[in-house]
């Protein structure tokens, strides 16, 4: 089982789940402004008709509240265009400009000031400069404070990177050609040109595809087909409003391509996870930051770098993507009561309203909230705005995740306390257009849920 708190990453890159040893498993204001540039079905408990649309995210729960199973959860959801007016006034403008000197003066550094790029990360990075990417490799533990060690670190993460890609994502007859060629280079290199019959290599049984024995290398191989045939639908539905992850252009097919093998490369080293629908969600802001990098050699890694990164962010919220454990402290429903808890202590009114009243009860709509990190409630510039908060908070990402889960009720208040069970639910699974900055100063402000703080990761 999984532990709460930060999970200490395994030696071998990529593993979550202690344990795996590359076996089989056993078992407004008046400032002049300058002008920017599939859901949760609605559920049905009890018969009530509440409503459907095309191409939203469907989740069932049933009447008995359980969390269903976690590989049927998700379905593509279509994003709000916009969050509001885009509007950027003259000292936001001003702002940004003094948190981008900020930030390029601290990455400039020898060693640098974490807890300063927490605190300017929390206000937002800005756009452009590869920030945000750098910013997020420190946040996440990628990247070392010590400037000096960035190449190393990053070389040798990269270099791991490819080595797995090669054990693991080509087939069998790739894998052996690709070994079989080296160690005939190897053979000319030590024997000079020296002229001579060729040399056949043989093949054991247990590596023939038509192989059945459990130990061979194409039961694996084809073991995880399915895994792959659903994580290529899942992009195909990723961001359909972005040209980065959608269409049929090279650049596009590219980046799901890469995305694919960071997914399916997941799937096979994590075992008891596997791939859950979603976890595309997941992937989608932080391959995006990655890959727009202006560092050009980064922009090339960015499929290495998005890999570590990913595991790394799912090492703190693992455990909701993995149902034998939903019932368990640090299952989802554990998470969801903490996110009750927090609620009532800061607005008991509204708590019992939804709680007791109208019986909307978390596992209805902050299910996909909490476990695609909000990825399908905002456009994705909010998303990546909301990320800089969650990533930068010293109590870990859980924690500020909660936070702006229960502001996001906060900021509805009225319409759900005038609201029943039918138009609540709808509101929640469709939350409307907000002011990011607004809602992000609302979870700040919350009295703390101090009981399950996690360490930052």
């Amino acid at each position: 089982m999984l532990k709460k708190g930060k999970l200490k990453l395994p030696d071998r890159l990529g593993i979550l789940v202690p344990g795996f040893d590359d076996k089989e498993e056993e078992n407004g204001g008046s400032e002049p402004v300058f002008e920017s540039g599939e859901e949760l079905e609605i559920m049905e408990p009890n018969g009530v008709e509440l409503g459907n649309k095309e191409n939203e995210y469907e989740f069932d729960l049933g009447v008995d509240d359980k969390v269903g199973d976690k590989v049927d959860a998700f379905r593509t959801r279509k994003r709000p265009d916009k969050d509001g007016p885009g509007q950027v006034t003259v000292r936001e403008v001003i702002a940004a400009d003094e948190k981008r000197s900020d930030l390029e003066y601290e990455f400039s550094q020898k060693e640098i000031n974490l807890e300063k790029v927490k605190r300017i990360a929390s206000m937002g990075v800005p756009d452009g400069g590869g920030l945000r990417a750098t910013a997020w490799k420190l946040l996440l533990g990628y990247l070392s404070p010590s400037h000096d060690v960035w190449e190393k670190e990053l070389t040798e993460n990269r270099q791991k990177y490819a080595k797995l890609k090669e054990e693991l994502l080509l087939s069998p007859s790739e894998y052996t050609r690709v070994k079989a060629d080296a160690m005939i280079s190897a053979e000319l290199s030590s024997e000079g040109d020296v002229a001579g019959p060729l040399k056949r290599r043989g093949i054991s049984h247990g590596d023939h595809p038509l192989s059945v024995g459990m130990a061979s290398a194409w039961h694996h191989y084809f073991k995880h087909t399915e895994i792959a045939e659903q994580i290529d639908r899942d992009l195909q539905r990723t961001h359909p409003d972005m040209k980065f992850f959608s269409g049929e252009s090279s650049f596009s097919k590219k980046n799901r391509e890469a995305m694919r093998n960071i997914l399916l490369l997941f799937a096979k080293l994590n075992p008891a996870i596997c791939y859950v629908q979603g976890m595309n969600e997941v992937l989608a802001p932080i391959f995006y930051v990655f890959s727009t990098d202006t560092d050009e050699q980064n922009a090339v890694n960015a499929e290495a770098d998005s890999f570590s990164c990913f595991v790394r962010l799912l090492s703190d919220s693992v455990d909701h993507f993995c149902q034998q454990l939903d019932n368990s402290p640090v299952g989802i429903l554990s998470t969801l009561s903490r996110l009750a808890k927090l609620l009532k202590e800061n607005d008991e009114e509204l708590w019992k309203h939804l709680e007791f009243t109208t019986k909307v009860k978390p596992q209805f709509y902050a299910f996909r909230w909490i476990t695609l990190l909000l990825s399908q409630e905002f456009n994705f510039q909010s998303i990546l705005r909301i990320w800089d908060s969650l990533l930068s908070n010293p109590f870990g990402v859980q924690d500020m995740l909660l936070r702006i889960c229960c502001a996001m009720l906060l900021c509805v208040k009225s319409r759900l306390l005038s609201g029943d069970f039918a138009a609540n639910l709808r509101l929640l699974q469709h939350y409307p257009d907000i002011n990011i900055e607004y809602l992000l100063r609302v979870a700040q402000d919350l009295s703390a849920d101090t009981s399950s703080y996690s360490l930052s990761l």
